[in-house]
């Protein structure tokens, strides 16, 4: 029998995915291998396939509970003898199944990282285990979003086998240097990686929006839709959970404050489609094979672009258009910035951490294609996605090359050695003691940006840093620093664009032909209430239609003056008109 037909017969595909067929011909091979394939790309039929065609037992490490169940309730499905060992079962039932690996009566043995380092170790050298299959094997790599130190040591206890397995690691999210860390700890010299993109996902980042609101139109635009909503925190995952709840939102929440029991109902309540919505921690998704999960919004920023890689990668698992969206909010940054003061990782760790949320912020400030930027990051090279709210938006560029030349300037007068925040300062004339105390208000570009605001001035520092112009240097108190893209800039070698907010129309000609056909709508839906007109919509909500065209319900809830209620009262019947004009 040979893979193809396993593939077939065991699991109902005709064709392998890509890379699946190469993970599967190393290790069949006996080759060590690491496979990086996105979340999705179908990675367990990588070790699963094998262990049918190998003599004795594949050992599968997997860090969580319920990703344990649920395959192996699939293979027993798919007519595969499969079992796990964990910590919900006592003792009599886990000798039972160690009895069963090692007379054959399953191929597949589950068990998580800390259960090989706690007394089982025996009963597991003694089983003929060929092959070692690591799932999530980033958690071995301190450079990881998600180090275990129970993976540790898991090169020493492999080793120390009295065969020697072959081993195959495999992770949806792992940079160049997680990958190399991961192949020198577990002696593995073949590398299978696919590519990370994922085109039926639709990136988003919003900025500078009332978040709450942002969810609720959302919501009201993709009804009957199935989401994941996560919060760095579990306050922030309760207050988000009411407020859909009194909104009427068919919703149910996760966190590690929970009981067992509250957990396990609200998860299933999600899987079952009974409440389609979730509102979770960090600690929800990981082993979540839910294929119709449509969006995933991100209340708060995550720690690292890895973490948000994984966590979106929930979205669109069955290959329809999914949205994946960012609320950011400076606030959620200096969230993740206290967990990382807070925790009790060492001064190296710490450091890495911080470099994690800078580059997590330039991706939420970066105008660059969103797909493309984290591919990049993933030390891939990749098209523009178009699909995107970088690559949809049709705002100007305007030439800001005067404007980064004060900062980048003011930069280089500070010597390179102070934050955003205070360089900001000093460009709008600010009079606090540290400006004062490094005589900061004698340079010569003390005040040059003094008609802005320093949160505008910060937004534009955060742009020339995702741009390329500026680099944050440090962990925790990371500094400006001039790159010689900046340095161009600088010297008048290079010119900077940025896209700006298009300014909409104040008013419109009275005899505008479609301002009068909404005008019109909108007295005859007043005189039908026995209402004003301007209780429908205000002149200047009208005027804002004409300048801003919207051809959907979406893009209508951009327009000002019109939230959730008249959206579903009105909008239908405006955007018709908007239509018939846009088609003419």
């Amino acid at each position: 029998m040979n893979p193809q037909i396993i593939l077939k017969d065991k699991f109902g595909y005709d064709t392998f995915r890509t890379g699946q067929q190469e993970v599967i011909d190393n290790t069949l091979a006996g080759n060590n291998v690491l496979a990086i394939m996105p979340t999705g790309g179908g990675k367990s039929l990588c070790y699963q396939i094998p262990s049918l065609l190998l003599d004795g037992v594949t050992l599968v490490i997997s860090p969580l509970i319920s990703l344990m169940k649920d395959q192996v309730d699939a293979l027993n499905e798919n007519g595969i003898a499969a079992t796990f060992i964990n910590s919900t079962l006592d003792h009599i039932e886990i000798e039972e199944r160690f009895n069963q690996a090692a007379t054959g009566a399953v191929k597949l043995l589950y068990v998580s990282p800390e259960r090989l380092d706690s007394g089982y170790f025996n009963e597991l050298a003694q089983l003929p285990i060929r092959l070692v299959a690591i799932d999530e094997a980033h958690c071995i790599s301190q450079w990881g979003h998600d180090f275990r130190p129970s993976y540790l040591r898991l090169t020493e206890i492999i080793q120390d086998f009295p065969s020697t397995p072959t081993i195959i690691a495999l992770t949806a999210t792992a940079t160049p240097k997680v990958a190399q860390d991961i192949m020198q700890r577990l002696s593995i010299t073949e590398e299978v990686k696919t590519n990370f993109s994922r085109p039926n996902l639709s990136f988003k980042v919003v900025k500078d929006q009332d978040s709450d609101q942002f969810l609720l139109d959302y919501l009201t635009v993709n009804p009957d839709q199935s989401g994941i909503i996560y919060a760095s925190t579990r306050k922030e995952v309760e207050r988000v959970y009411k407020l859909l709840q009194k909104n009427k939102t068919p919703v149910t929440m996760y966190h590690g404050g929970l009981t067992k029991l509250q957990r396990q109902k609200n998860q299933d309540d999600f899987l079952y489609d009974r409440l389609p919505i979730m509102v979770a921690t960090n600690a929800f998704g990981m082993g979540i094979d839910k294929s119709n999960v449509r969006f995933v919004i991100h209340d708060q920023v995550p720690g690292s672009l890895e973490a948000y890689y994984q966590e979106v990668g929930r979205a669109g698992r069955d290959g329809l258009p999914s949205d994946v969206i960012l609320l950011f909010k400076l606030h959620d940054v200096q969230i993740q910035h206290f967990f990382i003061d807070q925790s009790e990782m060492d001064a190296q760790n710490k450091h890495r951490e911080y470099l994690k949320l800078q580059e997590m912020t330039q991706y939420a400030n970066t105008q660059q294609c969103l797909q493309q930027y984290i591919l990049n990051y993933f030390g891939e090279d990749g098209p523009v996605c178009g699909n995107c709210s970088n690559c949809l938006d049709e705002r100007e560029s305007q030439d800001i090359t005067v404007a980064a030349q004060k900062i980048l300037s003011c930069v280089k007068r500070m010597d390179e050695r102070f934050g955003k925040v205070l360089v900001a300062q000093v460009l709008t004339a600010s009079r606090v003691q540290r400006v004062k105390q490094f005589h900061f208000d004698k340079l010569s570009t003390y005040g040059l940006m003094k008609n802005q605001s320093q949160k505008s001035v910060s937004e534009l520092i955060d742009y020339l840093t995702a741009s390329g112009y500026l680099r944050a240097a440090g962990g925790q108190y990371p500094v400006l620093q001039i790159t010689e893209d900046g340095l161009a800039v600088l010297q008048g070698k290079e010119t900077v664009f940025r896209k700006m907010a298009v300014q909409a129309k104040q008013s419109l000609p009275v005899n505008d032909e479609l301002f009068e056909q909404l005008r019109a709508l909108r007295r005859e839906l007043a005189e039908k209430q026995g209402v004003p007109p301007f209780v429908i919509f205000s002149d200047q909500t009208l005027h804002d239609m004409c300048a801003m065209m919207p051809v959907t319900l979406d893009d209508m809830l951009r327009v000002k003056g019109i939230g959730q209620n008249k959206l579903e009262k009105y909008g239908h019947q405006f955007l018709a008109i908007l239509q018939q004009v846009d088609e003419k």
